[in-house]
């Protein structure tokens, strides 16, 4: 620095360099956000040594995003990467906030302090609720999905006349490293924005690939990300350690997607600077010339000497400015270790699920207007007589969009189809294209559209086709949509109701991915809602419900429809209509209305309690009448809820025979009858307990199906051998 020679001196006003926007009043201010962000990371590494800090993964090289911010508006929503320091001090003060207030957000992050902003102590994540910046702390690039659903959620709010969080011109950033451009989410984000605009969508979204050439210790190889860059997003091209160049190239990106609502890829060069984080010994795999090599394009150095040959600073000027600084930054870090943290379990997972069950109630009570309902159906569900369960969840369905203009429809064959089985039928021509809609084949894609429209203020319905590909998308719900709330205190929620047709026994079209069986990779997911109605009464009430926890508490649910039930109509023998059920009017919406975690009870039998669900009701149902007949008295208990479970109507029905049936129809290893035998013993039940399952089996084609799945007889058996 002391050998730069300092230029003539320039009016602050004028570009700092010929050919670049860039003030020179704006670099020096984006100077001070690109030495604080360093600093932090200084912090970082001194706090971690003390035992005080416990994140060290920085910002160092990638300082250069502060000018990314600064071509953003702070009401643009932002999803970033976890080196986006920088960024986040300048949106900081964008908002109107001190320097001081930004970087104590984060230092209160680094100790874990309660007080940070947006987690609380839960994990050091950049957001902030007043500063449009969603916390990011799931898998690489699982938050690009989520990211092209902001920006569909921005311009579809707007046509529908629907609330938004962002103004109607916002556009959405999102940043992620050139490591994450070959994770399948960030291939996933990039190609539906990329589909969408092809398609003539509007979806202003920004992708900023900060690329430092290296994934912890991988190389990417010089060019990749030019290589491999969607040919039909709009590239842009900029030297991230060049403060003036990324200025006006951030500039004119964020210029060109507000313009047009048209998504853009934004490839800044960064380098890596102090290692992944403060536990990485960089010269484990990088040589040393590689490092000095990084060194030289430090982008805070770039700035400095952007300042000095405009004449705006002195060399010594500049030292003494960082040593300050960072005495001071330093002080700051200390005052933040003093500040409380979380103590106990309940404190930590109190904004896990937050719950309103009275709110929940009168919000599932609500219904359309008679005079919007007469348009909407023109002959009145509740007047059509009995209903299958495809039936009922079809009219529910409209009954929700009729009284919410911000529910959204949307899947695989959903729209003109209306889905693979006719459940959504209709709906196309009632609401219109905007509403309900196809997608594009890709499950990460159609979970990421839910997340950015629920963060937004709508309410999405996504549909995944069938149980076995929800597993393809897995994380965007256990990493992205149920840790929203938790990481962010509630401040950003998604709430989102997603139906799944799923579950075996269909018969004449077989197959592992259309009869799958397997629930518990939902059920272990903290705050998830698992509903699994089994007939078509409790299906309309339960969407009800599930829906206006989304909306009042804003709940993650996932609505696990049995396939092989959509179209049942007979209980006991053909033609009884024992398994259809009326529509209930709105007027008695409140007094039907199903909580979360409610089960439901069928007879009054002293001597067996089945517990079941899903398919299983019909089963056991048919088992318990040739039962009793036999005078073996028996009741049924449909969980009705997978998570949570129903426990308090689970002891009571078990007390009351002290024998218990569970018959589950998922698989014996990892199923649900695991977990109601863990409730029953828990709670101190004694009584006896078996338990019939399918197998630990993939379902094959055809009648072989029937040699690994839970069957009728099976029941009935294990019935009369625990009867003794």
């Amino acid at each position: 620095m002391g050998a730069l020679s300092p230029g003539p001196s320039i009016d602050p006003a004028m570009p700092v360099r010929p050919g670049t926007t860039l003030t020179g009043r704006r670099c020096r201010e984006l100077f001070e956000v690109q030495l604080g962000s360093r600093l932090l990371d200084v912090a970082a590494r001194v706090l971690r040594e003390r035992n005080e800090g416990f994140y060290t993964i920085g910002s160092a090289g990638h300082e250069g995003n502060a000018a990314v911010a600064a071509a953003l508006r702070p009401t643009d929503p932002a999803l970033l990467h976890y080196r986006s320091g920088a960024f986040y001090l300048e949106r900081s003060v964008q908002a109107g906030r001190l320097p001081e207030e930004g970087l104590r957000d984060v230092l209160l992050g680094l100790s874990a302090s309660t007080e940070e902003p947006i987690a609380g102590g839960r994990h050091k994540v950049f957001g902030h609720p007043d500063l449009a910046v969603i916390p990011q702390t799931s898998t690489i690039a699982s938050h690009l999905p989520r990211a092209v659903g902001v920006g569909f959620a921005i311009d579809r709010a707007r046509a529908l006349g629907a609330p938004s969080k962002w103004p109607a011109d916002a556009i959405a950033v999102c940043s992620f490293g050139d490591a994450s451009v070959n994770h399948a989410s960030a291939l996933s984000g990039l190609n539906t924005a990329a589909y969408g605009a092809y398609r003539g969508l509007q979806l202003p979204v920004l992708f900023v690939c900060e690329d430092n050439g290296i994934g912890i210790s991988v190389r990417t190889p010089q060019g990749w990300v030019e290589a491999s860059r969607h040919p039909r997003l709009e590239y842009f091209h900029a030297d991230g350690c060049d403060l003036a160049e990324i200025h006006d190239v951030a500039r004119a990106a964020a210029d060109h997607v507000r313009a047009t609502r048209a998504p853009a890829f934004l490839h800044m060069r960064t380098v890596r600077l102090m290692g992944h984080a403060g536990s990485d010994v960089e010269i484990a795999y990088r040589t040393r010339k590689e490092i000095a090599a990084d060194l030289e394009h430090d982008p805070l150095l770039g700035t400095a000497r952007l300042l000095v040959e405009a004449g705006l600073a002195e060399p010594d000027e500049l030292i003494a400015r960082y040593e300050a600084e960072r005495e001071h930054v330093l002080k700051l870090a200390m005052e933040c270790t003093r500040r409380p943290r979380l103590t106990s379990a309940r404190e930590v997972m109190a904004p896990l699920a937050p719950a309103d069950p009275y709110k929940v109630a009168a919000e599932a009570a609500r219904a359309a207007g008679t005079a919007v309902r007469e348009r909407v159906f023109g002959t009145p569900p509740e007047a059509e007589g009995g209903l299958t369960l495809a039936q009922a969840i079809n009219r529910t369905l409209a009954d929700a969009m009729a009284l919410d203009p911000g529910v959204l429809l949307f899947g695989e064959d959903v729209a003109r189809k209306g889905g693979v089985y006719g459940v959504s039928r209709g709906l196309l021509r009632k609401f219109g294209a905007e509403r309900v809609f196809d997608t594009l084949l890709d499950e990460q894609s159609i979970l990421g559209l839910a997340l950015g429209s629920g963060v937004s203020g709508l309410l999405p319905v996504p549909e995944i086709q069938y149980l076995a590909y929800l597993h393809n998308a897995l994380d965007q719900i256990r990493g992205e949509a149920s840790s929203l709330q938790f990481f962010s205190r509630g401040a950003y929620r998604n709430p989102m109701v997603i139906r799944v047709p799923g579950y075996a026994y269909q018969k004449g079209f077989g197959g592992h991915f259309h009869n799958d069986n397997s629930v518990a990779a939902l059920r272990d997911i903290p705050g998830l809602v698992v509903a699994s109605p089994a007939r078509p009464d409790d299906a309309a009430s339960m969407l009800r419900t599930c829906l206006a926890a989304a909306r009042a508490d804003g709940r993650v649910c996932v609505f696990l429809e049995p396939i092989a039930l959509y179209h049942t109509r007979d209980l006991f023998e053909e033609g009884d209509g024992g398994w259809l059920a009326p529509y209930a009017p709105p007027a008695r919406w409140a007094e039907t209305h199903i909580p979360i975690g409610r089960a439901r009870s069928y007879g009054d039998g002293r001597d067996l309690t089945i517990v079941t669900f899903g398919n299983g009701v019909r089963m056991s149902l048919r088992t318990a009448v040739r039962l009793t007949a036999e005078d073996m008295g028996c009741r049924v208990l449909d969980l009705r809820w997978l998570s949570p479970l129903p426990v308090e109507d689970l002891l009571r029905a078990a007390e009351l025979t002290g024998r218990v049936l569970i018959a589950d129809e998922t698989r014996r290893s990892g199923g649900v009858s695991e977990s109601v035998v863990t409730a029953l013993v828990d709670n101190g039940f004694t009584g006896k307990i078996a338990r019939v399952t399918s197998q630990d089996s993939f379902i094959p084609l055809g009648a072989a199906a029937d040699t690994v799945l839970m069957s009728e007889a099976d029941i009935e058996l294990a019935a009369r051998k625990l009867l003794g």
